[in-house]
């Protein structure tokens, strides 16, 4: 009786049990259900890792065709890590870079798309160089455009990146590249002595071989080629950071020609950006532009100008074609609260003019004078181009010859 008593009591105690543990699991369960919906989406999931792209260039005299390829590199990716090559390996491979590497760092960095920079990079992949993408800089894919890259051997310099299955490509911005611009600089040049005229119109030939752009003097071929470049809307939107400033926003507005958009250029729009909340530039008409530095500016019309400032990430917005009087109405209508101009220009005699363009907001005393970091204005670009004109032919005939070699061999594959 007491044995059957015991197995009685015992037998209780374990459905007691049973059911305490069924009864705690559907507690914790719906708990844990609760819990479930009322994070957010995906916290339950483990963090992927940011897919991180790397792309390198010599980015020498930039200009919104290398912005625009770094924009498509980055929206392959997560994150975009940018190698600038050094003076040594672009003087070995093309000739001597017209803009040296700290210049070219402070352009690169100021790229609204581009996250990180490695300077000193080298102008081929190495085996060991890939090796530290890979390792070090936790690279997924190396990119690069569809143009060639040739090596002075003739070999392709992203022939091992294709090889290990770690390549993509982009397509190259149509309308613009370097040579292009060390053309237009040539031809504006109109003051030379009689002993460079024909060192100079052979460079001249040199660099604008196969493009037609029209003559400013009516196509005789001694004024400054113009660019007929016209962006798309789509375009503009890709460039532009589509955000307004906000209600109580301390606005702050720069003007200028922006021409062949230099370290200069960056470094005073990041100053000024510092100023306030939203930094808002106006792009003057080639009309402008023109009138006041000579008839063979500027060098860069005004969509290729307003696209290389939209593209610095310390602009906010740009007005394309603004006036060269900086007026009451316009403070009023773009609620700008600060006027800056910096201390570095190609026209800063403005205050001795008859008509001073920031007549108004000196009147309002909203007009600050900014020092400039660099002197560095788009003469001095130009001056750089011609004092050196010899290394350059060098360096574009070395291009076109390997380029030559480059699309000969694919021609014999393709036929093979």
């Amino acid at each position: 009786m007491v044995a059957e008593l015991g197995r009685s009591e015992n037998l209780q105690q374990g459905s007691r049990l049973v059911a305490t543990w069924i009864i705690g699991g559907v507690v914790f369960g719906l708990s844990a259900l609760a819990l479930s919906l009322a994070l957010p989406q995906g916290v339950w999931k483990r963090k992927k890792r940011p897919v991180r792209v790397y792309m390198d260039g010599c980015f020498d005299m930039m200009h919104y065709g290398h912005c625009n390829a770094l924009r498509q590199a980055r929206a392959l990716g997560d994150q975009l890590v940018v190698g600038v090559v050094s003076d040594a390996e672009i003087t070995a491979n093309k000739g001597p870079p017209v803009t040296p590497l700290n210049e070219r760092m402070i352009m690169v960095s100021a790229v609204k798309w581009v996250d990180e920079v490695i300077p000193d990079a080298p102008y081929a992949i190495t085996e060991d160089f890939m090796k530290k993408l890979f390792d070090e800089y936790n690279i997924d894919y190396i990119i690069h455009g569809d143009d060639p890259c040739i090596l002075p051997d003739g070999t392709d310099a992203y022939a091992l990146a294709k090889k290990a299955g770690r390549y993509k490509q982009i397509k190259r911005t149509e309308g613009v590249s370097s040579t292009d611009i060390v053309g237009r600089m040539l031809l504006c040049v109109r003051e030379r002595s009689a002993a460079d005229s024909h060192n100079h119109s052979s460079l001249q030939r040199q660099f604008s071989h196969g493009h037609s752009h029209k003559s400013e003097d009516g196509g005789s071929g001694s004024g400054t080629r113009v660019s007929h470049f016209l962006p798309t809307s789509r375009r503009i939107v890709q460039f532009s950071n589509g955000k307004g400033p906000g209600p109580d926003a301390r606005i702050v507005y720069i003007d200028g020609a922006f021409d062949l958009f230099h370290a200069g250029h960056v470094e005073i729009l990041r100053l000024a950006r510092g100023l306030g909340d939203f930094l808002l530039v106006g792009i003057h008409t080639d009309q402008t532009v023109s009138a006041n530095r000579g008839a063979h500016r500027p060098i860069m019309n005004l969509h290729e100008r307003s696209l290389s400032v939209l593209a610095c990430r310390y602009v906010d917005e740009v007005i394309i074609g603004a006036p060269w009087e900086v007026s009451k109405d316009m403070i009023t209508t773009f609620n700008i609260s600060l006027v800056v101009h910096g201390t570095v220009a190609e026209d800063n005699d403005f205050q001795k003019e008859k008509s001073n363009p920031y007549a108004v907001p000196i009147s309002m005393g909203i007009l600050k004078l900014l020092e400039s970091p660099l002197d560095i204005t788009t003469s001095t670009i130009i001056r750089r181009i011609v004092s050196n004109h010899e290394a350059y032919q060098k360096r574009n005939e070395k291009k076109t010859e390997s380029e030559r070699r480059y699309y000969e061999d694919k021609i014999y594959v393709s036929g093979d």
